[in-house]
């Protein structure tokens, strides 16, 4: 392998099996009565049942020819992603409920990954590797800042704060995974590739999640320039989320880059300390097959 992974020696992936917006089911504006700020995220959630069966696809096919400690972190990372899949399925629903349509945010991700599966395998992994990158640095943000939720509603925000955690913990499986599995291209090879595919879906998450968005808020009534306005103004001034990721997403360009060059932990075990995670309900689940 011509380039190292640097994860933690010590690092542990524990799936942590949670239920959400069951009994207390979020109500239609739940992210602080802002239909803008409630929109966004709903957008991002309504990709995360297919995105994520799919990221545990890509990543699975190469667990047989991994070593040994990379594939029990593959199997850590793909039971985590299934408990995502079905908590987002539940979040999904009660928007539903709440009186949203998603389907066409949801045939929209279908679309995006049918296109990538139609290519070899290695080119899932690669779009994997990508994506959980935008995931993970998404998630550093959202707990580093916690006006992001703080408005939110206690459920929901709940939600979001352990999604986070597991995704900054198996944040470097994809990535380690397609350093194994292009361990004999030339360096200059697998940077331009990723590199490429990175840019790709940078444009693709920007377009889909706005286009999204603004389903939505169609569909709250709130159309045109005013619509687009208000949420350009929340993703990319205030909070301006995407503006804060800007740094850290522009890392993965630069040689040596690996998820975990940051080793930001403390952020779990910040987040664990505050017993937000709750554990007298947490329970041991088996790991995926």
């Amino acid at each position: 392998m011509n380039a190292a992974s640097v994860t933690p020696a010590n690092l542990t992936i524990t799936p942590r099996d949670r239920k959400f917006a069951r009994e207390q089911k979020p109500t239609r504006w739940w992210n602080g009565g802002d239909a803008v700020a409630t929109a966004l995220y709903n957008a991002l959630s309504a990709t995360f049942p297919k995105g994520e069966a799919f990221f545990v696809e890509s990543v699975r096919q190469f667990r047989d020819s991994a070593p040994d400690r990379l594939a029990e972190e593959i199997k850590g990372f793909t039971t985590q992603e299934a408990i995502h899949s079905r908590e987002h399925a539940a979040f999904n629903k009660a928007a539903i409920e709440a009186g949203y349509e998603l389907q066409v945010l949801e045939d929209r991700v279908a679309w995006r990954l049918d296109l990538v599966k139609s290519r070899p395998p290695i080119a899932s992994l690669a779009a994997t590797m990508a994506l959980e990158h935008f995931t993970a640095i998404l998630a550093h943000e959202l707990l580093a800042d916690p006006q992001h939720l703080h408005r939110a509603e206690p459920e929901a925000a709940a939600l979001w704060r352990w999604h986070a955690i597991e995704e900054i913990e198996h944040k470097g499986v994809a990535y380690d995974t397609w350093l194994h599995a292009t361990r004999d291209w030339p360096r200059a090879k697998r940077w331009k590739v990723k590199a490429k595919v990175m840019m790709l879906v940078t444009r693709n998450f920007i377009v889909d999640r706005t286009r999204g968005s603004l389903e939505l808020l169609r569909q709250d009534g709130i159309t045109g320039a005013g619509a687009v306005a208000r949420l350009v103004w929340f993703m990319w001034v205030r909070p301006g989320m995407m503006r804060k990721i800007f740094s850290a997403w522009a890392k993965f360009f630069l040689p040596g880059f690996h998820p975990w060059n940051e080793d930001d932990r403390h952020l779990i075990a910040r987040y664990e300390a505050e017993a937000a995670l709750g554990r007298e309900n947490e329970r041991k689940v088996r790991r995926a097959a």
